[in-house]
């Protein structure tokens, strides 16, 4: 199975277990899990009980806020694709003895992606879609963690995402360099150089977060990620003008409540206020073009309460419908109480 990714820069594929395998790969993992996460490092966050990837930002921000300004941003190119399967075989027999296991986790990492209904066999990397993926990844990266340890760096790690932080550009020259080298001649990976960088944390991606500069280090979305949600918005939002209201929320809200749950970690709550408004915009300037024709734009508002002469106004405007979308009748008519009482969420509350 294919997914494209988030960047859109190509597809992730997906070795997604039958039911079997599955429940098999998910008894192996707890058992595992059990035993190794005690072992790996306290600068990894990602796929670990009790960790979360709020952690590893708020970390991040700590050590900003230290007056380590700089960030030297490692990107691992296909890092699930290019898991060389002897070296972590390797690695695995030195945690676990029983040949049974380790035959086992062979077969699952020689599953292969099934492609036009053909296997395509597995030579390396981690079938992406298992229950017992992300554990194996974290194995693999905390031979990497190590190090950084060992050479006294302040890092954190979520998955396949790592920031060294350091106090000056000059000093993060250096750790690029000396830890791209240990990444492809010790681990086998590839650091994607376009991709990665030394940099003010204001100017890089970090789980979707970015950081302000200046004395107080605050937590903001980042660029990038405010875009992807203004475009899963105009997605879900240009199919409303040929579909009911209720199933345009219905499709918005558990969207809205998930990103809330995740960027409302951020500390710009103005920023989380915008959204929320524009998002009421883009449902106002949808039911618009919904009504299609003056007179049933006029009948609509006028259903809506909205008062004859401004109704009519309104109604028979050459304008566009973002522009209407902020007129005074389609906010007396569709007041912000219209979408809440529709299901729509806020961004700057919980629940």
């Amino acid at each position: 199975m294919e997914i494209p990714k988030p960047d859109g820069a190509g597809v992730r594929k997906l070795g997604i277990p039958t039911v079997l395998d599955r429940f098999i790969q998910q008894a192996v993992m707890q058992v595992l899990q059990k035993r190794w996460d005690r072992t790996f490092s306290e600068h990894s966050y990602g796929f670990r009980p009790g960790r979360s990837a709020h952690q590893a930002v708020a970390q991040a921000q700590q050590y900003i806020a230290e007056g380590y300004s700089w960030t030297v941003d490692f990107d691992l190119e296909t890092f699930f694709d290019r898991v060389n399967h002897d070296k972590l075989m390797g690695q695995i027999a030195k945690r676990a003895e029983d040949k049974r296991l380790l035959k086992l986790i062979r077969a699952f990492l020689n599953a292969g992606v099934m492609e036009n209904g053909l296997v395509s066999p597995n030579v390396e990397g981690t079938p992406q879609g298992g229950p017992l993926s992300p554990l194996l990844s974290n194995l693999v990266l905390d031979e990497l963690d190590r190090e950084l340890e060992r050479r006294g760096h302040r890092f954190v790690r979520c998955a396949d995402d790592s920031n060294v932080y350091v106090r000056s550009e000059r000093a993060g020259q250096r750790v690029m360099e000396s830890v791209t080298r240990f990444i492809t001649q010790k681990l086998k990976l590839k650091v994607n150089e376009a991709k990665s960088a030394v940099a003010r944390p204001s100017q890089r991606m970090f789980l979707g977060f970015s950081f302000t500069g200046g004395p107080e280090v605050k937590r903001i979305i980042a660029p990038k990620a405010l875009n992807q949600f203004k475009q899963r918005i105009r997605d879900i939002t240009r199919r409303a003008k040929s579909v009911s209201i209720q199933t345009t929320m219905d499709e918005l809200a558990p969207f809205m409540r998930g990103w809330r749950g995740y960027f409302g970690f951020c500390e710009t709550p103005d920023v989380l206020m915008y959204l929320t408004r524009w998002v009421r915009l883009r449902l106002r300037a949808a039911l618009w073009r919904q009504w299609k024709t003056p007179r049933r734009r006029r009948a609509a508002l006028l259903k809506l309460g909205v008062r004859p002469r401004l109704a009519s106004n309104t109604a028979g405007s050459s304008r566009g419908a973002w522009y209407l979308a902020r007129a005074k009748a389609l906010s007396v008519g569709l007041p912000n109480a219209y979408f809440k009482s529709l299901g729509l969420p806020s961004l700057t509350e919980a629940g």
